[in-house]
């Protein structure tokens, strides 16, 4: 990797950290679905920018459809997950738990689209879940039932990453490709179309909330717009520049990054404890990492 690569792929990292510090900060105030409608919205209309100035027409070639589901799977239902996990989890704890999405690949692609499993990414997959578990055990939060929720949706945002990148492969890439610039954009319309009726019925069933939006300190909107535009729009701009110059598999190594950045920022910003489970965990999540993300070698021919 060169300077400039390193520098896009430390920015990524610090940038996705942040997300969880960001969403930790404004869910409380907004709640988490006006949060997570809030940060598609925001960055819907940064892609759209984008595309835009790279004059890129919208041209989706009968593949809208898919864009908007795979947004759904991608964006809405992952996003809406850690927006609820915040409720009750430190940003640290989301930001680990979300180096689970290739753990949670291996698990998708053998179990619903025939991918091979080797006895090394079985292992990585058991490790990582003992990661998590020493997480859970021995983290400063309490192992309460809410605490326990708030795992189980981070999990359940990083099973839809794993199947997201399986979906995009067959229903994208398989049928001619698309640019990953209308990818993302289409995406995050799926997502604002769906999550749009549960922002109306939050309205709807408290009709205070707008008002105490407004009432808001600055900070909370600040975060909701570091969320949308740079978390958001910004990163997934890095993301496929990354994959451009070093391919995936090298710029899948920002998942390793991620976690040291989310629990720095939680201890710098919110005060956040940063403890040996942290680390002990984190470390278990990153040697599982290293066994699911390295090389396969091609089966032996007949």
């Amino acid at each position: 990797m060169n300077t400039a690569s390193l520098v896009r792929l430390f920015t990524l990292a610090a940038l996705w950290g942040g997300s969880f510090l960001f969403v930790r900060m404004t869910v409380p105030v907004l709640g988490a679905v006006p949060t997570t409608f809030g940060r598609l919205l925001l960055g819907a209309a940064g892609l759209m920018a984008l595309v835009a100035v790279a004059r890129l027409r919208p041209a989706f070639h009968g593949k809208l459809g898919a864009a908007l589901v795979l947004g759904v799977v991608n964006s809405g239902i992952p996003f809406l997950m850690f927006a609820l996990a915040a409720r009750v989890l430190p940003a640290g704890y989301s930001a680990i738990l979300n180096a689970t999405t290739p753990l949670m690949g291996v698990l998708v692609g053998a179990l619903a689209f025939g991918e091979r499993i080797t006895a090394a990414r079985l292992a990585g997959v058991l490790l990582g879940m003992a990661g998590v578990a020493v997480l859970a055990q021995a983290g400063p939060v309490a192992l309460t039932p809410e605490a326990l929720g708030g795992i189980g949706a981070c999990l359940v945002a990083t099973a839809c990453y794993g199947t997201a990148g399986f979906l995009t492969r067959r229903w994208i890439s398989a049928r001619g490709g698309l640019d990953s610039r209308l990818v993302a954009l289409g995406s995050q319309w799926g997502a604002l179309l769906a999550l749009a009726p549960f922002a109306a019925w939050e309205v709807w069933r408290q009709p205070d909330l707008p008002g105490a939006w407004l009432a808001a300190p600055p900070v909370v909107w600040a975060a909701l717009l570091a969320t949308g535009l740079l978390c958001t729009a910004w990163a997934y701009v890095l993301y496929f520049r990354l994959i451009a110059d070093v391919g995936p598999v090298k710029a899948l190594t920002v998942t390793f990054l991620i976690p040291p950045f989310g629990v720095a920022w939680g201890w710098l910003v919110l005060g956040e404890a940063a403890t040996w489970a942290h680390a002990a965990g984190g470390a278990l999540i990153a040697g599982a990492l290293w066994l699911v993300l390295r090389p396969v070698a091609p089966p032996p021919r007949p």
